[in-house]
């Protein structure tokens, strides 16, 4: 569990501020990454606090920009960036630890957040909601031309998730999805298309109309044979 930098109090699932002594914690990215604040404020408005957010340099392989808000900790990435954050912050991760996995969504599902549609900071459009991964409990906010938006405490929350191998489930889910999808289309296609068996087509093993002139040819030729 994540403590207070401050007064080294637990901090509950994704909280942002301390209940013991009200610090705000940046604990999305305190002990993950060095990163700077720039001076200049971003032209990227958070959806959540309608302000304008900070952006902040996490120096990840050299220079990785996200925006943040001061106010609400929420945290805007652009496509494809949430993705090279977890991986080059959560490594070595070789098996699925399941009970870790139903805990993490149990503390998601307690929470019980209201449904909200926020607006990308860029374009000003309403986003979709969208399950991250498999079991992760984290429904983020994507613009599909723009990033991801995560609300303060949901980054950490994601990085718990990969610890307990929760990117490995998302890819057996996926692999398994894509499997089954193979098979049913196989079958749709045994089932309507006729198989080749020397020369004579067979639906299902099943006659159709034309068969049974076909079958009269072939008996009346093993008669003459049989003479």
């Amino acid at each position: 569990m994540a403590k207070c930098t401050s007064c080294s109090a637990p901090l509950p699932p994704n909280a942002i501020v301390c209940e013991y002594c009200g610090t705000r914690n940046d604990t999305d990215l305190a002990g993950i990454h060095t990163y700077t604040t720039h001076e200049l404020e971003s032209t990227r408005i958070c959806p959540r606090c309608r302000i304008a957010m900070k952006t902040i340099d996490l120096k990840l392989n050299g220079t990785f920009y996200i925006e943040r808000c001061d106010q609400c900790m929420g945290l805007f990435f652009d496509p494809g960036e949430l993705e090279v954050l977890l991986k080059a912050s959560v490594k070595n991760v070789f098996h699925i630890n399941r009970q870790k996995l139903d805990k993490i969504n149990a503390t998601m599902a307690r929470q019980g957040q209201c449904v909200s549609y926020v607006k990308c900071p860029e374009c000003n459009k309403v986003m979709n909601r969208v399950n991250f991964g498999s079991r992760s409990g984290v429904i983020v906010d994507r613009c599909s031309e723009h990033g991801v938006w995560l609300d303060g405490g949901e980054l950490r929350h994601l990085f718990e998730w990969m610890k307990a191998g929760g990117e490995i489930l998302d890819q057996e889910v996926r692999e398994a999805e894509i499997h089954r999808k193979e098979k049913e289309q196989m079958a749709a296609t045994k089932k309507d298309s006729p198989l080749q068996t020397g020369g004579l087509h067979i639906y299902d093993n099943e006659f159709t109309p034309g068969d049974t002139d076909l079958f009269q040819v072939v008996q009346g030729v093993v008669r003459w044979f049989m003479k």
